[in-house]
Parts: structure tokens; sequence; C-alpha cells
């Protein structure tokens, strides 16, 4: 609707195949409308076509109901949040543990103490739990709020009215604009947030929208005769994008579930760590040694009495074996390190989206590379033009320009080089052919320029005298935008276009005028894009056409250089283009016209009609020149891969590129190092040259590979297995002309086939499959949007800050994590094995050993601050383990947290635990509360010692955990003179006998760390010294 008219034809039969609100046109001033009807035959699912009846400005009239136009990413509502929650904690097996241990304590005959004791903590981790959901869902409403409270536009029949987001239904006509000048009956559409491209993309109008009145009428006439007319993705707008310039009025066609973004979001999986996996087995390990301890307690009472009774007072009384607050402590850490990634001043940017698997960062063994925007910066630069006997490099582009401005400033430019009297025959030549490829870039792209004001000239002044100064290029494609520029660097500028035109401005200032007939935009399928364009001053008619080499070598001339050429440039790292011309004769074009409409309009196989009448006029085609355009490398990404290849990290690099730029670029960003082997695997199809080809990729060592995607397909289809096999021996892997669905894939059989961690990097929307299979997916805030970040579990602004992500906060992650767990199952060890001691000298009794808030009072306000103060320590520092990546090599093997280092810790425990119970005994005097005083000071005290043997870097709020517990300890005694002789603990017998138990638990420990140390020290330890 352009220049302010309204669409108020007769029922329009629109025949459609796509999602979103159709655009109706561009607007400055709009009246009211209704009684309009469109009917849309839709495909919903696998060729489900269904007919859609929209009333425009009137959704009160539709025949069925549609989804509201809400977004709802909440897990919970009000009154299902509590429920929800509980269950969520209770379906699992630990936690219902606890759940029956706690309500095991309303039962008379099998109550150990005070209800407090087991409901307490239980009631704390399901606190904490709580708290942290509502907080989430929380942030969740107030999103989906913000995004459900969007104020738009709406056409109705009392003008135009405000409407929230959330009130938008089908048949609604929304206004949506943005301020800056638009080109009549176009617009630009941003889609960075659907699909990872930051490029405009142009949206025409439905046609017959344009030829209405400027002032429209509000109603319908009988008479007018239904219009049927082709729409295609051009017509359509989508939720989630942006217009980003111009104006227009939409007829809403789908809302809520039924939009394209909606459709598209696949639900990731839930993301569970290694390292949580590898905690629930050793918690299995000792509820296991819990159930077996209260066997061996009972049958040592030779199952007297009832026995089965008993074997539940054991089990309540050992329960302490499986500490309650191990699942808190880490949730708590994972918080803590998520916390010092975000406020990390190295890599300033970084955002943690998923804060329950920090530690993975740590473990990794496999990194999967997106190429564009991840390794390189997604920044085209023009760096060659060949036209086969010639090429021109960037040292050689004012031998272009002066071309370019002879071929204008000859008696007639028409023909410039033919005419040119003073010029020799090969210079004629030179200058002819330099002068057609200029103007043919020039002309086939579907780039735009944009007028802003620049603060001096105004937007409309700027667009009317194309002001250098005030011209921003939009494309879909960052390649169109270098060539473009280009073009305007060596004279020939693209300075205005719109929907059915096109000007550019010569050397000599002339503006040449350019009819646009036809354009076959770019798709993935055809590999090419073309354009039709009549000369406005000579009437010639071109067909320009740009495409792959693999496509356009079948399209052109016969020739001897392309092929070879374009393989010399692709390996120097060049994306390349080939650039081809076709003139018409005015017959020739109408025929094709009315053979292009005819199956532009057909129901069936339309887009397959389409294509064949298009490939009628490729053929036999002018070769004029090949382009190659570079794109840059990311700031250190040499440093970084080598960090990461020194660390053990195997890297691959999945890309949709080209095999020959991508080999070139893994040379160029030093993942295949100078001196490596390149094993380039061999185009296959079948079964048998699959074999034969893997057989001579066995026989080589220490190569890198590169392979396409379709050789992957056929190798992982017959022989995955193999492939796997040989493919993870190799020190880097090149995977070229991927899928989405391939990378996805790749991810898949690598955990699948070595059970390592893998790590997934990407800029695009193309690489979130990727990014949401791996157990890591790192997401770079790159030009494609911000898609990938958004889908991923870290975000980072630049490649180069994943080695420090990795190498520091991972490596950090991982080891605090392995020692807090470990420290915290110690903690909870040695309190059992003390009741076991005791239990077992006072003749298997199932009485506790320390009641009430001694019990709590110890996992908590007396332990808890030191035992958690270890998720602040290192053994190096971060410089350090930068310089030194072989140090996260350590890592990959499991080391920190292994069965042999729990086995360990539980030897530890059951030593400690039984030297302080054994010495409380031989030494107490009389009363049995002097026992307890006794044991369990020394267990406080012996509890912050082991801390202060365990940590390697002191913190100062380390210290102050030290002091604040003891402080706690010492003031609550005052307190506890129901469980604690309050005068005993103050005479001389006290103190020594407490301090010979915690110097023997203790003494030993503090020995052995320091021959250890002094014989086989660490590898962190050379480094420290």
């Amino acid at each position: 609707m352009n220049n302010g008219s309204v669409l108020t034809s007769k029922p329009t039969e629109l025949l459609v195949n796509c999602y979103g609100m159709f655009c109706l046109g561009g607007v400055k001033g709009v009246t009211t409308l209704f009684q309009i009807k469109l009917i849309f035959i839709l495909c919903c699912g696998m060729g489900d076509f269904r007919p859609r009846t929209v009333w425009l400005g009137h959704p009160e009239k539709r025949e069925q109901r549609y989804p509201r136009n809400v977004i709802n990413n909440q897990k919970y509502n009000f009154f299902t949040f509590l429920p929800g929650v509980l269950f969520n904690q209770f379906k699992y097996f630990f936690n219902l543990y606890f759940l029956l241990l706690a309500c095991s304590q309303f039962v008379k005959e099998l109550r150990l103490g005070a209800l407090y004791t087991y409901w307490v903590p239980l009631g704390l981790v399901l606190i904490i739990t709580i708290m942290r959901e509502a907080v989430e869902e929380i942030r969740c409403y107030l999103r989906d709020k913000e995004v459900n409270s969007q104020i738009y536009s709406k056409l109705s029949t009392r003008g135009t009215v405000k409407v929230k987001s959330s009130g938008i239904q089908v048949g609604d006509l929304i206004i949506v604009e943005k301020v800056s000048l638009s080109l009549p009956g176009s617009c630009f559409l941003r889609t960075d947030q659907l699909d990872g491209e930051t490029d405009w993309k142009l949206r025409l109008p439905v046609a017959c929208t344009q030829r209405l009145p400027t002032a429209a009428v509000s109603h319908s006439e009988d008479g007018d005769p239904p219009v049927n007319e082709s729409l295609s993705i051009e017509n359509t707008l989508w939720a989630s994008t942006v217009v980003a310039s111009g104006t227009v009025v939409g007829v809403v066609i789908y809302t809520g579930k039924e939009l394209r973004s909606v459709m598209n979001t696949s639900n990731p999986r839930h993301k569970v760590g290694l390292f949580d996996l590898e905690v629930n087995c050793l918690t299995k390990i000792l509820f296991g040694a819990l159930v077996v301890v209260s066997l061996v307690m009972v049958a040592l009472q030779h199952f007297a009495g009832r026995w089965y009774l008993q074997i539940f007072r054991f089990l309540l009384l050992f329960s302490h074996i499986v500490p309650i607050s191990l699942r808190v402590n880490l949730d708590m850490g994972k918080m803590v390190f998520s916390w010092m990634i975000k406020k990390d001043s190295k890599i300033p940017g970084t955002v943690v989206r998923a804060s329950t698997i920090p530690e993975q960062l740590g473990r990794i063994s496999y990194l999967l590379t997106d190429k564009t925007g991840t390794l390189t910066q997604n920044e085209m630069v023009f760096r060659r033009l060949h036209l086969g006997t010639v090429a021109y490099g960037m040292d050689s582009m004012d031998e272009v320009q002066s071309h370019v401005f002879s071929a204008y400033t000859q008696p007639t430019h028409d023909a410039p080089a033919s005419r040119a009297p003073a010029a020799t025959k090969v210079r004629k030549s030179i200058i002819s052919r330099v002068h057609e490829a200029v103007k043919a870039i020039a002309l086939v792209h579907n780039v735009t320029p944009v007028y802003e004001s620049n603060g001096v000239t105004d937007q409309a002044e700027a667009e009317q005298h194309y002001e250098d100064t005030c011209r921003v290029y939009q494309a879909s494609s960052p390649d169109e935008v270098s060539l473009v520029q280009w073009t305007e660097s060596v004279g020939l500028t693209l300075v205005g276009r719109d929907q059915s035109s096109m000007q550019l401005r010569t050397p000599t200032g002339q503006i040449l005028n350019f009819t646009i007939l036809q354009i076959f935009p770019f798709t993935y399928e055809s590999k090419r894009m073309g354009i039709i364009v009549r000369d406005e001053s000579t009437g010639e008619i071109t067909f320009y056409m740009k495409g792959a080499d693999v496509v356009m070598a079948g399209i052109v001339q016969y020739n001897d250089w392309l092929e070879e050429e374009c393989g010399n440039m692709a390996r120097e790292g060049l994306r390349v283009l080939v650039v081809s011309k076709k003139s018409l004769t005015e017959e020739q074009y109408q025929d094709f016209e009315a053979r292009y409409v005819q199956a532009k309009l057909s129901v069936h196989d339309r887009s397959l009609k389409v294509a064949t009448v298009i490939e009628s006029l490729e053929m036999e085609m002018e070769l004029l020149c090949l382009t190659g355009v570079e794109d840059q490398l990311q700031t250190d990404v040499r440093p970084t891969l080598e960090i990461l290849r020194n660390a053990g990290i195997k890297v691959w690099m999945l890309t949709g590129d080209k095999l020959e730029t991508a080999t070139c670029t893994a040379k160029n960003a030093h993942l295949i190092t100078r001196n490596q082997d390149i094993h380039i695997f061999r185009p296959v199809t079948t079964r048998g040259e699959a074999h034969l080809e893997l057989n001579a990729f066995r026989r080589k060592h220490d190569c890198a590979l590169v392979i396409s995607g379709d050789s992957l397909e056929v190798c992982l289809k017959y022989y995955e297995y193999e492939f796997m096999e040989l493919a993870c021996q190799c020190p880097a892997v090149v995977c070229c002309r991927c899928t989405p669905t391939q990378k996805a894939q790749i991810v898949r059989l690598l955990q699948e086939r070595t059970g390592k961690l893998t790590c997934a990097v990407g800029d695009g929307g193309n690489d979130v499959s990727m990014i949401q299979e791996a157990d890591c997916g790192v997401g770079v805030e790159g030009k494609e949007g911000k898609q990938a970040s958004l889908a991923a579990d870290f975000s980072v602004t630049q490649f180069k800050h994943l080695g420090r992500l990795l190498m520091v906060h991972g490596r950090n992650s991982y080891k605090r994590s392995a020692a807090l767990s470990q420290f915290v199952i110690h903690r909870s060890l040695c309190i059992s094995t003390m009741q076991a001691v005791f239990s077992s000298v006072f003749y298997f009794a199932s009485v506790p050993l320390y009641q009430g808030f001694l019990i709590i009072g110890y996992s908590t306000i007396y332990t808890m601050f030191p035992v958690f103060s270890l998720v602040l320590d290192k053994d190096v520092k971060s410089e350090v383990a930068m310089l030194y990546p072989e140090l996260y090599k350590d890592l990959l093997k499991g080391r920190p947290l292994s069965f042999k280092t729990f086995l360990i810790w539980v030897l530890i425990s059951i030593y400690q635990g039984s030297i302080i119970m054994y010495g409380a005994l031989l030494l107490f005097e009389s009363e049995f509360v002097h026992i307890v005083a006794i044991s369990f000071t020394s267990l406080i005290l012996t509890e912050l010692l082991m801390v202060a043997l365990t940590i390697q870097t002191w913190h100062w709020l380390m210290i102050v955990g030290e002091l604040l517990s003891l402080a706690c300890y010492v003031a609550s005694l005052v307190f506890l003179h129901e469980f604690i002789d309050v005068y005993f603990i103050a005479t001389v017998s006290f103190l020594w006998k407490v301090t010979v138990i915690t110097l023997v638990s203790c003494l030993p420990l503090y020995i052995l760390k320091y021959l250890r140390r002094r014989f086989s020290p660490p590898n962190y330890s050379k480094l420290t010294s």
C-alpha cells in the first residue's frame, strides 16, 4: 500500500505456502477498512492443505479458533509452582530418601532424637531450591510480560488504535514502521534473531495493493472481480524479525504457537554434567556402604528381637554417610564459579546461561568450531579480480580504476574500448573487458544504498543528491556489500535502487539508469543469483549472473582457465564468485517473461517449473571475470588454537564453505600446522569407493583430515565405526560443505564413540543444533546475530576468550568442585565412623552419639564457611595456567575426582573418626557427657585443620571463614549445657585431651603431605615454587 493506499478490493484469493504476516505495503497515512476477505490455501505439516479464510480488520468474523498471540516460557504457574518444584525434587531417589528419613521420625519406634534434627537440614535444602526456582520463574515471567506487552498500531473501523502484542489476532491489520525514508513499494527486514543473519532482506508488498488509489473508501463492492495473485516468501514478514527500513501494513495470518519462530524452536536437551554423574555414582556407593554397615550391626546382635526395626534405626543412625548438604554445596559452588566467569575483566561480555555445568569446561577433549564469523571476522575484503589472462590484486587496483575512467572518458562510452582512437588493440581489449566486468559486478546483486542523516545533511537531501558520506549499503550477504564497495572504489558507484530500477554513477559524475526487469535471488540449492536489466540510454537488455564455480562451470561458454584459477584463488583463502552475462533481444525477453509468469502462477510444483524456465536462459553465457574476497581471521585465533592444542584438546572445524577455502583457513589459522600432512578425502558416492578411500587413509599416520559433507554422509552410512575410529586419531579434522544437521550428528557420534566431553563453538543460527547437542555449547556474539549465543550454555564476544574460559575458569571450576565434594563426603564419613565406633563399644546399641543442635550445627555453622571457602582455592595463578596449557591435560584423565581419590578420603575419614572416638573413650574420666564434649570439640578442630591442610592458595575469606566458625562454636558452648558440661570445658584436663586427640588425628596427614610434596610433587607445584 504505497502512498497511503489501502486494500479495498473484493474477495482476494491468494495461494501461499509460508508462515507469518503478509505485507500489504508501505504507508504514510492510513484510513480504515473492513469487509475484505482473503482465502489462503495453506500447507500444514506434510502436504496437508487447508483453507484459511481471513477477514481483514475483522478478526471477530473468523470461522475457527486460532492460538492466542502470547509467549509463555514459564515452567509453572501460580498454582502449580510449589507442587511442581517439590515433585521435581523428590522424583530423584536421594531427595526422596532424605524425605523418607525425616518422615520416619514420626514413627515412635524409629525416632532417634528431636524432629528438627532431620527436618531442618531437609527444609534448608528445599528452601534454597524453591528460592532459586522462584527467582528464575520471576525473571522468565518478566521477560515474557515485556514481550507480550509491546505496543503495536492496528487499523480498525475507528482508525489507528494501539494494541498489545498479546491482543493481536488473526485478521488484524498491523502497521509496522521504522523511522526512515522508505523506498516505494518495498521495505527491509532484519532477521538476526530468527536465523542469525544480520543483513537486511528486501520484502515486497502484494502487487495488487500497489495499484490502489491514494484515498480508499471503507467498503467492498460486490461487482469487483476476484484477484488471483501468486505470493512468495518475499511477501512475508515473520515474528521475531525487525523492519529495518520502510513502513508496512500487514495482515496477521499466524499467531502464537503457529509462528515460524516458535515451530522452529526445538526443546534443548537438559544437560547434566559428567561431574554430577560421577558424584551420583559415589553417593550410590555410599548408600551401599550405609546398608552394609546397618546389616553388619544387626548381624553382630545375632538378629535378636525385632531386628528388622533395628535395621531401620541403624539406617537412620548412619544416614549421614550420604551427605544431604552435598547437593546444596555443589549448586552454590556452581553459582560462584558462574559469577567469577561473568566478572572476569580479561574476558568482558562473557555470559553464563547454564550455571549447572561450569566444571564441564575443565574436561573438554574435542572442540568443534564453525569457521565464518567464529574463527574469521565475517568482514569481507575484496582482494582479487581475475579476467583469465590478467589478474588484479590489492596493489594494482589503481590500474582497474584507470581503465574504468578511460571507458567513460572516451568519445562514446557505449562501446568505450572499440572506439578509442588512440589506444592499441590490446589496450582496447583490456579496457573493454575490465569495464564490462566492473559494470556486471555493480549490477548483479541485491544491495540497496540507504541514506541516513549525518548531522549536517538530512536524510531526504542526502538521497536526492546521492551524498557519499550518508550512504550505507545493505544486502543479504556481506560478500555482496564488499563487491559493491569495491566497484565504488574503482569509480562505478551504486547510488540508488528501488524495486524496479537501479542507478550507477560513473567516474565523470554521469548517472546511468537501469530498469530491473527480473531478479533471481541466491538460494543454497541453486548457489547462484541473476538479474535482467535494461539500459535506459541504449535499450539493451542484459542477463547478468554470478555464482559458485561448481554450478557456473556448466553455464558459461567453454574455457580452459576457470577451474584452475578458482582452485588457485581458493587455496589463498579467498571466496570465489564467477560473473557472467548474456545479451537478450526484446523478442527473447518477452518470450521468457510469458513463460516465467505462467510458471509462477502454478499451484503444483511451482518451484520446479520456475527453475526450469530460468535454466532455459542459463546457457552459453559469456564468462566475464572471477572475484575473490577474503574473510579475515579473528583477533588472536592462532595463539588460542595453539593453547587448545597444547592442552590436549583436538579441534575439528565444521563449515559450510567449500573445501579449498576451508583448508586454506585451517592452515592460515594454524589449525593445521605447516609441517603436518593433510589427507584430502576423495569424493565418494558408493560403498566400494568409501571402502577404498578409508583403506588409503588408514595407511597414513598423524595427518590432518579434510572431508566434504557428501563424502562424510556416505562414510557414516556404511562405515560409521571405522571412520570415527580413524578420524579421532587425527590431530585436526576439517569438514566442509557441512549442513547444520551433519554438525549435530558429528557431535553426537563423538560423544557416543569416545565417551569424551565435547564443546561446540558457533556464531550463527545454523550452529544452534550443534551447540545444543554438545556437552558444552559456546556462542560467539558475532555479525550473524545472537541466536547462537542465546542458545548456548556460555556466550563470549570473541573466539580468543575461549582459551581463558577453558584453561583458567574451566580448570579451576572442576578442581574446586572435586575438592569441595570430597571434603563434604569426608565431613559426613567422619561423624558416621564415630557413631559406628560408639555403637560398637556400647554393645551395638542404636543410640545416637550426638543429638539436637550438635548434629545440625556440625554440618552448618560450625564447618560450613571453611568447607565452602574451598571454592576460592587455586593451585596456580591464572597467568601460569594460560602460559602452561599442558596443566589442563591432567584434568582430562579425571584424576581430581576418581575412585582412587575417593578411597583415600574414605580411609582418612575412617582413621580420623576412629582416633577421635577411641581417644575420647580412653581419656574421659567419669561422665558420659565428657565423651561428647571431648569428641565433638576434637571433631570440629580436626575439620578446620583439614580444610587448612587442603588449601593450596590462601584467600582472606578463607581465614575469615576459619575464625568465624571457631568463634561460633566457642560462643555456642554457653547455650549447649544440655549436651556439654560447660564447667568441664574450662578445665586444663579438657584442653590437653582435645589437643592430643586433634594432633594424633591430623599430624600424620600433615607429615604425609609434606613428604609427598618433597619426593613426588605434582606438576603445578614445580611451576609455583
